[in-house]
């Protein structure tokens, strides 16, 4: 079989930042500090079980004052949340994305213009429950479907945002259908990031050029399930998987190509994993057929 890797799989730059603070945290706290991430690191838990070993593990409430060093995530914090860090003279290591970074000062920026905010992507993602709590309360609309375009107020002076990791043609339609709607000013931001644009393009090309595809990344990671639906859409043996373990021999009963793509939380080593067992997988069939 010919398989294909997309050339971005894998850890994106803000990814690959937070989890390289921590390892350099580690080593530093050890043996005596306690150093604590606020929720896991990344939407990974192959990664997480991985620094869990070295020393850092996963608190999800900042008042168990079990820690001595807190270090920020990928996904940032509630606003309220850093606030009340501060105020307790906890160390912190702020590994925030700067990309969700950026999203954070849009929003506040807009908010004391007095715009209202519409951001698109998942409430229950822990980036845009960050990303949204720098907007005034009651004054933003998260959006995570068409049907929600019947919320919007569209008589307020608009900002419009997304998710980091949210799908390209899915916040263009969102703008388009604002843009339609709005009586007043209506101000939209980049912000998604150029290695979620990058990825989405590349598995795209792949999985119509393939005869099955794979997604590797958590079932947790939100940018791993919309590039899983992005190929499902195109190529219908599109699998998402965690690890190799889960690679199926009877997926490639009769297939001649194979696309792999992975994840922005999906690091190098589980990528190569999940090729190794697909060349097996192939080498096994050759020479059973010969």
């Amino acid at each position: 079989m010919k398989i294909i890797v997309a050339p971005s799989a894998g850890f994106c730059f803000g990814v690959k930042r937070a989890v390289n603070m921590a390892l350099d945290a580690a080593e530093q706290c050890r043996p005596l500090e306690k150093l604590n991430t606020l929720g896991p690191i990344i939407h990974n838990p192959q990664v997480v079980k991985s620094l869990e070993e070295k020393g850092v593990f996963s608190i999800d409430d900042i008042d168990c004052g079990c820690f001595d060093t807190l270090l920020i995530r990928s996904h940032g914090v509630k606003a309220e949340v850093m606030e009340t860090l501060k105020s307790k003279g906890v160390k912190i290591i702020d590994a925030t994305c700067p990309f969700v970074k950026k999203a954070q000062n849009y929003i506040n920026e807009a908010a004391l213009k007095g715009y209202f905010i519409i951001m698109v992507g998942d409430k229950n993602h822990p980036e845009v429950q960050s990303v949204i709590s720098f907007a005034d309360k009651d004054r933003f609309l998260v959006i995570n479907n068409l049907a929600d375009m019947e919320k919007v107020p569209v008589s307020e002076k608009l900002a419009v945002i997304s998710q980091t990791t949210q799908d390209v043609n899915f916040y263009k339609r969102v703008i388009d259908e604002i843009n339609k709607i709005a009586k007043g000013e209506a101000v939209v931001f980049d912000t998604i990031c150029d290695a979620t644009a990058i990825k989405q393009e590349e598995s795209k090309i792949i999985a119509s050029n393939v005869d099955v595809m794979i997604v590797v990344g958590g079932y947790n990671s939100a940018n791993t399930n919309k590039l899983q639906n992005i190929c499902k859409e195109i190529q219908p043996n599109t699998y998402h998987i965690e690890t190799e373990n889960e690679v199926n021999p009877e997926w490639f009963a009769n297939a001649k190509s194979v696309g792999i793509t992975a994840g922005a939380s999906t690091p190098d080593w589980i990528i190569e994993r999940v090729l190794k067992k697909v060349h097996d997988i192939d080498e096994a069939g050759l020479k059973r057929f010969a």
